[in-house]
């Protein structure tokens, strides 16, 4: 009995396919580089197997190796249907891929269409996936005109932008999709590859409606370790601004309590500061560290000795649509500021 192909023609009809379950078969660590989005990882050879059945087949025999590496495939086959896959109804219709669609998926679908599940390959695997990543972030131009939030560390970007997404607006949170927030304290976990960044943006590219504008806080070309692709960046460059402004008193409370867990533990903190001492004569950045326990004091020092003072300001040939002034950060002038977003981005129109 043949498998089922699923080949789509675009990025969109991927991540809007009907399938109820998107399965990755590779090994753990090519999953943690990137995948679809939405798919789960039930490999089937670990890391560890993997390098010990290309290692057979390089160094002994190609025989062997295929022989090893199918039983490894079926008890770790046999562990999925037992666990994660026992409960799953007769007419479940999973997508499944590999790397080229291949193999390891191949097996696995063949094993999981002979119970009776309506179980389909991707074409191509993820290798597929990733050319349609590539064509959309750099060969093609940015769908959808953009409107760009700019302002100063701790005006609540980030909230305002969340807030507009819930009243419908069209937004791509770069912070959110990098993993890293736009300041000292930075990092909010690892970030992910630059592979997974990419796939994150290029769905959420996908899934736009390119007569809309689309909401982007204004960032540098990198976020952390992560680099904007070339379109996202030239579209960011000639955007049209909504600038935020708030007091400085109020965006150190902001700080102080978006980052309250971090400033708990005085040594992480002390450490991340540290990082300053190639922008400011190492008595500031002590004096910064004495004052960890002090967090609101420490946000508003760090605002106005740091921040505000590398902060660059919109191009000149920029045209500011909305200048919106916060009288203070809390979450109901946050929605007002967001309100606001909105309706510049209504009169801004549709793309032409």
């Amino acid at each position: 009995m043949s498998l089922s192909r699923y080949t789509p023609d675009t990025l969109r009809d991927l991540c809007a396919s009907p399938f109820e379950t998107i399965i990755d078969v590779r090994a753990p660590s090519e999953y943690a580089q990137d995948h679809v989005p939405g798919a789960i990882n039930l490999p089937v050879l670990s890391d560890a197997e993997r390098a010990q059945v290309g290692t057979i087949y390089t160094q002994d025999s190609p025989f062997k190796a295929r022989k090893i590496g199918a039983a490894l495939v079926a008890q770790n086959a046999a562990h999925h249907l037992q666990t994660a896959l026992v409960h799953k109804p007769g007419g479940w219709a999973p997508l499944v891929y590999c790397w080229r669609g291949g193999q390891r998926s191949g097996s696995f679908a063949t094993i999981l269409s002979q119970i009776g599940w309506r179980v389909s390959v991707l074409e191509g695997g993820y290798k597929s996936w990733r050319r349609m990543v590539q064509t959309q972030l750099y060969e093609t131009a940015f769908p959808a005109p953009v409107l760009l939030l700019d302002g100063g560390t701790g005006t609540g970007k980030t909230d305002i932008l969340h807030h507009a997404a819930a009243m419908g607006a069209q937004v791509i949170d770069l912070e959110g999709l990098a993993q890293h927030r736009g300041s000292v304290f930075g990092s909010t976990g690892p970030q992910p590859s630059q592979k997974l960044f990419e796939t994150r943006l290029a769905r959420a590219m996908a899934m736009l409606d390119p007569k809309r504008p689309v909401l982007i806080e204004a960032e540098s070309n990198r976020i952390g370790a992560i680099r904007l692709p070339p379109a996202l960046w030239d579209a960011m460059r000639g955007a049209d601004l909504v600038q935020i402004t708030a007091p400085l008193d109020a965006r150190a409370h902001y700080i102080a309590e978006r980052y309250a867990q971090m400033s708990q533990d005085s040594a992480q903190l002390s450490q991340i500061l540290d990082g300053l001492r190639k922008h400011h004569p190492a008595a500031r950045v002590q004096a910064w560290q004495a004052m960890i326990a002090q967090p609101v004091d420490l946000a508003r020092d760090l605002i106005a000795q740091h921040y505000d003072r590398r902060y660059a300001p919109a191009p000149r040939s920029a045209t500011v649509l909305e200048k919106i002034t916060l009288a203070d950060m809390s979450q109901t002038t946050l929605k007002q500021a967001a309100h606001t977003l909105c309706d510049t981005a209504a009169r801004k129109g549709p793309k032409s």
